[in-house]
């Protein structure tokens, strides 16, 4: 009898962090829904498990599902959760003084871009005093394909997401140095994981440089993308010298954020 207590405490707290697996496994999917083979697939549970899993998670409105599909979502409770964490981690705040260093160490203007499902936009920029100086428009939803944003955060999703993105979506050009195939966008995706960063020469702007390194959380997953920009004869012949202040204040934004690799 005396271990029956330590014995049950343990299939407690077993079952408490299986459960948690599955609310990760939609926080860090860029997929907006989930089925209960993925799901099992994805964390090496039987499908029983998952289904007892989701029940508890949906009496709580953390899981949310929809009835003709069978697929699941993350609810109103665990959307209210993220808030909360959000408005305590401001990326903005956390970015700002990185983006201050990188922006006065260039004589360019730097920015921060976040991810949204399969867009990506501006959120903040340090504009240089200078009389010729790249401006970006904040809010703005653009694809994934095209600059050196949108590609450091492409790049650094899992291969699976870039696949699914791939399948979705054309690859629409913005001038004549957009990649617009798939075959050369994902030999470019290889190279920036390589490098570490991605390059951008008048693919999305006409007239625009860019260099771009992803921003990563405690698991590896890339979140939103640091980049220095400016205007093309000016910033091209020295913009590879950038790179390294660029990966350091990618770095220490990634570090608050708890990535350790």
């Amino acid at each position: 009898m005396p271990d029956v207590e330590p014995e049950n405490q343990s299939r407690s707290i077993a079952a408490v962090e299986r459960a948690m697996d599955v609310l990760l496994l939609f926080g860090r999917t860029g997929r907006p829904d989930l089925g209960v083979t993925e799901i099992a697939n994805e964390l090496g549970l039987t499908k029983a498990a998952v289904h007892r899993i989701l029940t508890a998670l949906r009496n709580r409105d953390l899981i949310t599902v929809e009835p003709a599909t069978r697929r699941y979502a993350l609810g109103h409770a665990a959307i209210a959760l993220g808030r909360a964490y959000l408005a305590r981690t401001d990326l903005r705040v956390m970015a700002a003084p990185e983006l201050r260093r990188l922006a006065a160490a260039t004589g360019e203007t730097a920015t921060l871009s976040i991810r949204r499902g399969d867009t990506r936009m501006y959120v903040d920029q340090v504009v240089p005093d200078q009389e010729l100086r790249m401006e970006v428009a904040l809010g703005v939803p653009y694809p994934l394909h095209a600059g050196s944003s949108s590609r450091a955060i492409l790049a650094f999703l899992r291969p699976e997401e870039i696949d699914e993105y791939l399948d979705r979506h054309e690859l629409t050009p913005f001038t004549d140095a957009t990649i617009t195939t798939p075959r050369a966008l994902r030999a470019e995706l290889a190279d920036t994981r390589v490098r570490g960063y991605a390059i951008s020469r008048g693919e999305r702007q006409i007239g625009a440089a860019s260099v771009a390194a992803p921003v990563l959380d405690h698991d590896g997953g890339v979140v939103a993308a640091i980049s220095a920009c400016g205007p093309l004869p000016r910033f091209e012949p020295h913009m590879l010298d950038s790179v390294p202040l660029l990966q350091k204040a990618a770095g220490a934004v990634s570090a608050q954020l708890g990535y350790s690799g």
